[in-house]
């Protein structure tokens, strides 16, 4: 973007590659296209064939518009809000210094949460969504394909999350825990996109958790190969933790902003990096029916340790079913969610209620 702002009437993917390199260093050039292919049109416009510009900087890089957040739908239960909208187009009219963190399941790989992909999940056909058969009875959930990701597709997930971070960074008060699941094959992209775009790393969460992936035989020769597993089986989930810098100590941040650490579950212990997890249960999934729908149990003990001094907002920018913020709910915690897809916006706005309203989940490990 500081490229394209000495370009007013538009510049070639040449042209920005060489800017950004006397900058950056050296970048790839189909790491750039893919950015630029990303962000058009919601950045950047083409005023012409194999031209780039800013978008008007007065309607991406103003004040918030009051007028365009009370526009959108919006649904309220309990402390929590829900707004449907693209989270990208969110953030740019969100005021600063606004969101105490950050819980949120994001795709893991774009693709899987696109409009196509998510026409043949509902139709049950074709695409990177793996529909598993039927085991013992049971019918279980279907699972997106990782290992379909092209290269392209992996550099339009680094360019998604970088700008992401960025638009975030400005939201968040200093010292903001921002909580981020991802897969054990993507995470890798998906945390040096989010460092990249200014938030500052701090490990990682692991939900121990077994499912149904990996862990098959060579397919097509089972048989030959029975003692073999070409991946091994999920037993563990990544979720990524970052932070936007605080300011100065961390004593100093906790008075200003109630921001800088994580709360204890209870006196004496401190919260763990490792969090014990089942998979979600078919009751939950009844109430809320999401693929990717996280059990209670784990997102209240996530959501209750993200604000260290239980006081702020929790954002959700990418809320599917309103399961975080149905956790902030059941713990007391004020919350927030986007979700651009209206499908599932109109599942969250059923399913908050029944998913706060939920006992025997509150129990934390």
């Amino acid at each position: 973007m500081a490229v394209l702002s000495t370009y007013p009437d538009g510049a070639s993917p040449r042209q920005i590659a060489d800017g950004v390199r006397q900058r950056l260093g050296p970048v790839a050039a189909s790491s750039i296209r893919s950015y630029l292919r990303l962000n058009t049109p919601s950045l950047f416009d083409k005023p012409a064939r194999g031209l780039y510009r800013l978008r008007s900087a007065s309607t991406h890089w103003g004040p918030p518009s009051s007028e365009l957040r009370e526009a959108l739908p919006a649904f309220d239960y309990g402390t929590a809000s829900i707004v449907q909208a693209d989270c990208l187009d969110w953030l740019r009219t969100c005021e600063p210094n606004t969101i105490h963190a950050v819980v949120t399941d994001p795709p893991y790989g774009l693709v899987e949460y696109s409009s196509l992909e998510q026409e043949k999940l509902r139709a049950r056909r074709g695409g990177v969504w793996r529909i598993p058969p039927s085991f013992d009875g049971a019918k279980r959930s279907p699972l997106p394909r990782f290992t379909t990701l092209s290269t392209r597709d992996k550099e339009a997930l680094e360019a998604f999350f970088e700008t992401w971070a960025r638009l975030l960074l400005p939201a968040l008060v200093p010292g903001a825990n921002v909580v981020v699941a991802t897969n054990p094959l993507l995470s890798y992209l998906v945390s040096g996109a989010l460092a990249r775009g200014g938030l500052e790393r701090r490990g990682e969460l692991v939900r121990l958790v077994t499912t149904m992936r990996g862990g098959d035989r060579p397919k097509g020769a089972h048989v030959e190969f029975k003692d073999v597993s070409v991946m091994p089986r999920s037993m563990w989930e990544p979720w990524l933790l970052f932070r936007k810098p605080p300011e100065g100590r961390i004593q100093d941040n906790l008075r200003k902003w109630g921001t800088g650490g994580f709360r204890r579950p209870e006196s004496g212990r401190p919260f763990g990096d490792v969090i014990r997890s089942a998979p979600t249960r078919a009751s939950e999934r009844k109430l809320a029916p999401h693929p990717s729908l996280k059990p209670q149990r784990f997102l209240r003990t996530v959501v209750q340790a993200v604000l260290p001094l239980g006081k702020g907002v929790v954002l959700d920018p990418f809320c599917g079913a309103a399961s975080t913020l149905a956790a902030a709910n059941a713990v007391g915690y004020k919350s927030l969610g986007i979700e651009k897809d209206p499908h599932y916006y109109r599942i969250a706005c059923q399913a908050l209620s029944q998913l706060t309203a939920l006992q025997g989940q509150h129990e934390l490990f």
